[in-house]
């Protein structure tokens, strides 16, 4: 089979200052080919197979976040959109890594891609258990349940005597918080926050919580003042805006807040439609605690360590990781931007991937 010597590639055209959009004047991304030059000496030249959605991505393409102040560049214009994926090797040029071998690596929004060997990862080996290639993005993936477990263990500190709250509950990251206090850690209530019956019911009856409030409900706010009697130890924050707000309220004097993400704002104009906190006293009154984090921060050995706890409460059944924690889209490469999408339109019940045919 003769290798590949150009690729499709999603490149970003403009930045959005509010929801990214894919067709119209001004349209976020747009498709191109590029030449594919041949691996050298330590790369690897593979086929994108499956892509990690992630809401974290639509901070790399914001023209309003300060450089300076990102961790890691932010995608310029008129270059691929970043991604991590799951790739095929081709062609390999670094000894140990065979043909046909999937690893998990950045191909970015491109059909074919030339990488760094060293910065590639070979898929763990589970021996007795049958999980799904794809479960490496997302509930043992890094920004899902590396992200969780770090997160919930380690910035939030949740103990078995803590109430937690978990905003995005359904999401990769929420989905596995809402199992790792609940089953892993022991903690005494877990109350997830999601979008629509059908989701919250699956944050119980599948996840486990011991209940779920369902923000586009008329009565959210007086239900989740209900289920937060007496307030809680922990909020996990996956939103941002006004349920972080909220939940500023509801948190016990000396609590602790895990902030991992604002998804609630991304998409809105800061200057126009950006939502203010408003309860911030609430932090000082109550010495309530809190913590930004992303999942860069633990990678290396303590993503493996993170690897192993999640292997052995995946063996003890205490975490499912099956077809039922994650949202695989499958698409032609024309799809890869609107299944993206989905992200924001909460399309999702845990880890939403793109799988490419």
């Amino acid at each position: 089979m003769s290798l590949p010597t150009s690729t499709r590639q999603w490149i970003l055209l403009n930045q959005p200052t509010a929801h990214p959009t894919l067709s119209g004047p001004s349209p976020t991304f747009a498709l191109t080919t590029a030449p594919l030059n041949p691996p050298t000496e330590n790369q690897l030249l593979v086929q994108t197979l499956y892509l990690s959605n992630d809401p974290g991505q639509r901070g790399w393409i914001s023209p309003t976040i300060d450089p300076a102040r990102l961790y890691i560049p932010p995608i310029p214009l008129n270059t691929p959109m970043n991604a991590r994926g799951l790739c095929k090797i081709l062609h390999s040029r670094a000894p140990g890594w065979e043909v046909g071998e999937v690893v998990l690596g950045y191909p970015g929004w491109k059909e074919y891609a030339v990488l760094d060997a060293a910065q590639c990862e070979r898929i763990p080996k589970l021996d007795g258990l049958d999980v799904g290639v794809t479960q490496f993005l997302g509930a043992l993936g890094l920004t899902g349940g590396m992200t969780a477990w770090y997160g919930i263990h380690e910035v939030a500190k949740a103990r078995p005597g803590d109430a937690v709250v978990v905003s995005g509950a359904a999401g990769a990251t929420g989905s596995m918080v809402v199992q790792i206090a609940k089953h892993v850690i022991g903690c005494r209530r877990v109350v997830g926050i999601a979008g629509g019956a059908a989701k919250c019911k699956w944050v119980t009856e599948y996840l486990g919580a011991d209940a779920c409030v369902d923000y586009k409900s008329p009565a959210f706010v007086e239900e989740l003042v209900r289920e937060t009697d007496g307030f809680v130890e922990v909020y996990f924050d996956n939103v941002g805006g006004e349920i972080l707000d909220l939940m500023l309220t509801r948190v016990k004097c000396y609590g602790r807040v895990a902030a991992c993400g604002a998804v609630a704002e991304y998409n809105k104009d800061a200057a126009t439609t950006g939502y203010g906190i408003r309860n911030w006293f609430e932090i000082i009154s109550n010495r309530i605690e809190v913590r930004g984090f992303i999942s860069f921060d633990f990678l290396g050995k303590g993503s493996e360590e993170a690897m192993r706890e999640m292997v052995r409460a995946v063996r003890e059944g205490k975490i499912k990781v099956d077809v039922g924690n994650e949202t695989v889209v499958e698409t032609g490469f024309e799809g890869v931007p609107a299944t993206w999408m989905k992200l924001f339109e909460g399309g999702n019940r845990g880890k939403l991937i793109t799988k490419l045919v």
